[in-house]
């Protein structure tokens, strides 16, 4: 009699028990990882929660339902950055902010016509000043555009983070898979041990299997994968050659597809980086000129223009184009242009575990810098103080002898501050004091910053250039220590002769550092180096050697040789990964140059000698006095003259002092917004860097301005005194 043939579920019933146990790989803990992607996306959410904050109030507001292909590209971009907003609320929060804004124009403008109202015609409202209402419409359709696409910024710039720890991650994998041939394992390995975000990426993989979204570790990875493929196709065709090693039949060629994962995004990285470098320089160039050349040539021509349009064009309207408008254009520029930017190179983020970070976070240098720079302020405030305060009547003093009385005659401005009495009361100011005391309000603004940043990162800086240093002699110390380790030197021991072997140099300081917490400590190898108060690695705060020591201890697990193959692979990576770093930085070196020195010299340049300029029309039209000329002419037949002093009647043009003030801000808005452009360019996310060559670029920007505008303002206007002469005062 011939037995029943068993079906295919009672095969896997009676087999499955028996090659589970026959698997002794470790299983991974996904609820463990479940825990920690919530942590950290509670940690990581807070660059993210105040927009976040933002939707969920005043977006909530107006519901209104984009189309679909909008909806899909807001929803893929909200969800790769981990921000829990609706594409809807995105939206409302946009057309919240347009609203908001076009109503405070209008009621600005309303304000205004009511302040300027004519007592003598039984308060009659004044003109409605609709150029000024209409630059706040363009403010607020900026508002708006900009937050309807800030979920696609917010996904780029999670992309711009994360792309900067590729090479580490698929470093991770493949070293931890040329002894363990788990994914599942060597995954939850990269994202225990990489900094976010891609740390959070990764642990996400795990949470979406464990909510149930997808049933397998290899279905979530080809879910998240696919976020990828258009922006690093690379990284995808690496993890997906990692994946295919699994099914080598041979050991060689195992490790052989392993390691090309890894060649293919470093080769990735490299071509696209080459192709970037050359695609980045007329769109910088571009910027330059739309957000910095012509805005400031535009500005020599606002004091001339403002009198013949007979007082139309106001400071106000000034402040809102150079201050409000532009720089917005410019900061979507820049994010278009940083959308280019391929991923995979850049520095990783490593700040938190410095001793010195808490000088970094801290709010402290803010306060210290606003001390420093008070006086400065208040001494740009004084004409405002003057003009707008009872300060006069309390000193003692008559407005009118400040007004009039006070002279720099020998400078040709007539008085101090230069205040005059028009149609609305006193206007000005239109003297020279008043401008050369305003350059000191931007400079106290600039160096309120530059001070702030420096104080931050006086420290942390010299601690990078340092770290810097160590990792360009690591490579050679890591093959030391693999070289050593495969000789069956045990870990604990191998510190020593390694530290020996470099004496004098920084990867000789990590290494006795190592050494000292073992021998004289009586630490372990792992806490040694990673230990949150002793641990060498906080002394030593860099990625790639704290790639390379987790690395160390998880292989050493398996055996020295292990360990010593682990450490030479690694060395021999980072000598090629050096090679393309430093390439890449050629490449970029020449772009950068040229924003830099168009940013911290050219632009500064151009904006002191056209406050010069500004201040040298003002005084002419003053010195001439043409309102009063065409007030004297009786003969009809010399109408066309009176009608051109009319025009040109200097009450009217905008006070230089605040044309100052306006190119002042205007400028370090620019500096802000470019240096950061150029920072993520050549580092990638990088907020130390940032801070610090801020801080430097500002110092030495608005410091070129201040002295430009100084001695253009002064010089000019001696000039303008020494042709026209005394006669005409």
């Amino acid at each position: 009699m011939k037995s029943k043939k068993p079906s295919v579920d009672e095969i896997l019933k009676k087999y499955g028990a028996k090659i589970e146990n026959q698997v002794k790989t470790d299983s991974v803990d996904v609820k463990k990882f479940s825990k920690s992607y919530l942590k950290f996306k509670s940690e990581m959410s807070s660059t993210f929660s105040s927009y976040e904050k933002w939707c969920h109030t005043l977006g909530s507001f107006i519901r209104i339902k984009p189309s679909k292909k909008d909806e899909e590209k807001m929803s893929k971009a909200l969800s790769f950055a981990h921000v829990d907003v609706e594409p809807w609320q995105a939206i409302g929060l946009g057309i919240t902010g347009f609203i908001s804004i076009f109503f405070l124009g209008f009621l600005s403008s309303f304000a205004i016509a009511l302040i300027k109202a004519n007592p003598a015609k039984g308060g009659a409202l004044a003109s409605f000043p609709l150029l000024f209402f209409f630059l706040m419409v363009i403010l607020s359709v900026f508002v708006f555009y900009y937050a309807q696409n800030y979920p696609e910024r917010l996904g780029n710039l999670w992309r711009l983070k994360a792309s900067s720890q590729m090479v580490p991650a698929i470093l991770y994998i493949v070293v931890y898979m040329r002894h363990t041939p788990n994914l599942e394992k060597a995954i939850s390995f990269a994202a225990e041990h990489l900094d976010p975000p891609l740390s959070l990426d990764f642990r996400k993989i795990f949470y979406n299997v464990e909510i149930g979204r997808y049933s397998t570790i290899k279905e979530s990875l080809g879910r998240y994968l696919e976020g990828w493929r258009n922006y690093s196709p690379e990284f995808v065709e690496g993890f997906h050659l990692i994946e295919s090693s699994l099914f080598e039949p041979e050991e060689s060629r195992r490790i052989d597809t392993l390691e090309k994962g890894l060649q293919v995004v470093l080769d990735g990285v490299y071509d696209k980086m080459l192709k970037f470098s050359h695609d980045v320089k007329a769109p910088l160039t571009n910027v330059y000129m739309l957000g910095v050349v012509m805005p400031t040539l535009a500005l020599a021509l606002i004091p001339l223009a403002s009198s013949m349009l007979g007082g139309m064009i106001k400071a106000s309207h000034v402040f809102v184009l150079f201050n409000l408008i532009i720089p917005f254009l410019v900061l979507f520029l820049t994010d278009k242009l940083l959308i280019l930017r391929p991923g995979g190179h850049g520095n990783s983020n490593f700040l938190e575990r410095n001793p010195y970070y808490s000088t970094f976070s801290s709010n402290k240098p803010y306060r210290k810098a606003f001390l420093k720079v008070l006086p400065l302020l208040i001494i740009g405030l004084i004409p405002l103080i003057f003009q707008f305060t009872p300060l006069p009547a309390l000193l003692g003093l008559q407005k009118d002898y400040l007004l009039s009385k006070i002279g720099l005659g020998f400078l040709g401005s007539g008085s101090l501050f230069g205040f005059t009495t028009g149609p609305t009361g006193v206007i000005g100011p239109f003297g020279l004091g008043a401008v050369i005391l305003g350059s000191f309000f931007p400079l106290g603004i600039a160096l309120f910053f530059s001070l702030a940043y420096k104080e931050k990162t006086k420290l942390l800086i010299v601690e990078r250039e340092k770290t810097n240093q160590l990792e360009k002699e690591f490579n050679n110390s890591l093959f030391q220590l693999g070289n050593r380790l495969g000789n069956g030197v045990p870990p604990e021991l191998v510190f020593a002769k390694v530290a020996e072997a470099n004496k004098g140099l920084r990867s000789g300081e990590f290494f006795n550092r190592v050494n000292y917490n073992i021998q004289q400590g009586g630490m372990g190898v792992e806490s040694a180096i990673f230990d949150k108060n002793r641990g060498a690695i906080r002394f030593f705060p860099s990625q790639l050697i704290a790639t390379s020591m987790k690395i160390l201890i998880e292989s050493a697990k398996k055996g020295l040789k292990i360990a010593a193959v682990s450490l030479m692979s690694i060395s021999e990576y980072m000598k090629n990964l050096d090679k393309i770093t430093s390439r890449l930085k050629d490449l970029l070196a020449e772009v950068i140059s040229d924003m830099k020195s168009n940013m911290t010299f050219l632009a500064p340049l151009l904006s002191g000698i056209v406050v010069g300029l500004a201040t040298m029309i003002t005084l002419i039209l003053s010195k001439l006095n043409l309102a009063n000329l065409s007030g004297s002419l009786q003969n009809t037949s010399i109408g066309s003259l009176k009608s051109f002093a009319r025009i040109f009647n200097y009450q009217s043009m905008i006070s230089p002092y605040y044309l100052q003030i306006s190119v002042g801000l205007y400028l370090i808005e620019i500096i802000f917004i470019l240096t950061s452009t150029l920072v993520t360019i050549d580092s990638g996310e990088d907020k130390l860097e940032k801070a610090y060559k801020t801080g430097m670029n500002l110092s030495s920007g608005i410091k070129l301005f201040f002295i430009t505008a100084l001695f253009a303002t002064i010089a000019l206007g001696i000039l303008a005194a020494t042709v026209l002469g005394p006669s005409l005062g």
